[in-house]
């Protein structure tokens, strides 16, 4: 894979506001681990490596275990994880996935019944964040720092 464009160089201050959208997603209370899974959970639908890379070793320092990430391409169906978790990483599949799922009213009840509010927003813009990186990654064939050999 070659990289097509470094969007860091090419356009800084639009890179300045995605790090204001990150920032703003992660200042709003949500467990550092459960932004940790939806951001994994989001890059493997999206098949984005570079940030599969970043988001799994991210999740292990943020106390995340092997088998969990292991278990996310399956959270559906895995009895590892908290309802609370469940429910972000449903609304994760429904958001990312949005025009095959129009985000539908079970996920949105689940997530509902589990986040106040606010946090439902801050979980919202993390989801929206990490789409909005995996298509920099995917779209410019960003290479993962990781597994090139």
């Amino acid at each position: 894979m070659t990289t097509r464009l470094n969007h860091w160089n090419a356009a800084p201050k639009v890179m300045q506001a995605m790090l204001a959208l990150e920032k703003a997603s992660r200042s709003h209370g949500l467990e550092p681990s459960l932004l940790e899974l939806v951001k994994t959970r989001a890059s493997q639908i999206n098949r984005c490596a570079f940030c599969l890379d970043m988001h799994t070793r991210e999740a292990r320092a943020a106390g995340e275990t092997e088998e969990r990430l292991y278990m996310l391409a399956a959270w559906d169906e895995a009895t590892c994880y908290t309802p609370r978790e469940r429910a972000a990483l449903a609304w994760t599949d429904a958001l990312t996935l949005l025009s095959a799922t129009g985000a539908p009213d079970s996920a949105h009840d689940t997530v509902a019944a589990e986040f106040s509010p606010e946090e439902q927003v801050a979980l919202t813009l993390a989801i929206v964040t990490i789409n909005g990186w995996n298509r920099f990654a995917v779209g410019f064939r960003a290479e993962p720092t990781r597994g090139n050999g």
